[in-house]
């Protein structure tokens, strides 16, 4: 019998692929469970650490890069969630490739390559992620002297639309139908209840509901400190309902622990709730169970939408808007304009009858 420190992944592989027998439908679920019962075996020094990678050349390029992202470029952890990978994913293409050694031979034919090859049946909103983090790497890798040339520009830009389509919105009663799924006899619909809230009522951004933290809650005030994106931080009005929430979910179920974050997982290891997936599950979850209508790739945003298209028909300028969802730039907000239907008939010019347009 192993050990509990010879446990690793690859354990946890074979072990998933001889009792589920590719069921897919429990795999998913047994495998988060596994793989987080693993981090916490791991941290409280059980099971034997993460091995390192294959070439300890591959893991410092790597940790450099994390440390150079979060130090120079002051990225949030998130973002580097999303940025490391793809620096880790182009070394290992390159080590199955034969090209272990090829870091400073790098050239444009093989960059285009790689990137055909890992967009292929994806979405262009992927391929953008992909091609800007790949930039990134490109740019630190030319800066620390790893390779002769800044190959940032061999990576093709991907066409995004300035202008998209008008944002998708929920009506008042959908909002309600959607607050009213949880089941606030349990831990787990205490805690989606106190996150919809957060969404529904302030409008926050996934990663700024991960990301809160115990010290953020300001009770006496009655306020509440959003981490949003680029290291901002802002003091928002804790709505009562909100803040109502969150204190039951805290006094019954969120428990004491080491981590200062305000939402963890329900189930072992109660860890805080990782990437804006997990947020977007929950809303999907919820919308399903209350038979509301979304759009494909939208879940959490919607409730973001909501809030800009209300303040809009009650009369709110941009600006204003624009400091509510707290958006760095106002061409960021000029999407809202869009949506109310009744001031673009106002401005829009009459189609001519005869003689066409002059």
């Amino acid at each position: 019998m192993s050990h509990p420190r010879d446990v690793t992944e690859s354990e946890i592989e074979a072990f998933l692929a001889k009792a589920l027998k590719g069921d897919r439908s429990k795999r998913s679920v047994a495998s988060r469970a596994l793989y987080g019962f693993l981090d916490h075996l791991r941290r409280c020094n059980i099971a034997a650490p993460r091995a390192s990678k294959q070439s300890g050349l591959k893991t410092g390029l790597e940790i450099r890069y994390a440390d150079f992202l979060r130090q120079e470029k002051g990225l949030a952890e998130l973002s580097l969630k999303v940025y490391v990978p793809v620096a880790s994913d182009l070394l290992k293409y390159l080590h199955e490739q034969r090209r272990t050694t090829a870091l400073r031979r790098l050239n444009a034919s093989i960059l285009r390559t790689y990137l055909l090859e890992r967009t292929r049946d994806r979405s262009s909103q992927c391929a953008r992620l992909l091609a800007t983090s790949l930039r990134s790497f490109l740019r630190f890798l030319h800066a620390q002297g790893e390779i002769p040339n800044d190959l940032a520009a061999a990576i093709p830009t991907v066409r995004r639309w300035t202008q998209p389509g008008i944002p998708r919105t929920l009506t008042r009663p959908e909002v309600d139908q959607i607050l009213d799924i949880p089941d606030l006899k349990t831990a787990t619909g205490r805690r989606d209840h106190a996150i919809l809230l957060l969404l529904a009522r302030l409008g926050l951004r996934s990663s700024e509901v991960l990301s809160l933290e115990l010290g953020d809650l300001r009770w006496r005030a009655g306020e509440i400190m959003i981490r949003g994106k680029g290291s901002r931080q802002d003091l928002l009005p804790l709505p009562r309902d909100v803040g109502a929430a969150i204190a039951r979910y805290l006094q019954s179920d969120r428990g004491v622990g080491p981590t200062r974050r305000v939402f963890l997982r329900t189930i072992a290891p109660r860890v805080p709730l990782t990437g804006p997936a997990s947020i977007g599950h929950i809303v999907r979850r919820t919308m399903t169970k209350a038979k509301v209508q979304r759009p494909r790739q939208v879940a959490a945003h919607l409730f973001r939408h909501t809030q800009a298209s209300r303040m809009l028909h009650r009369g709110a300028p941009l600006r204003e808007i624009s400091q509510v969802l707290r958006h760095r730039t106002l061409s960021s907000t000029e999407i809202y304009a869009k949506i109310d239907q009744g001031m673009l008939r106002e401005v829009v010019r009459p189609w001519p009858k005869n003689g066409g347009a002059r």
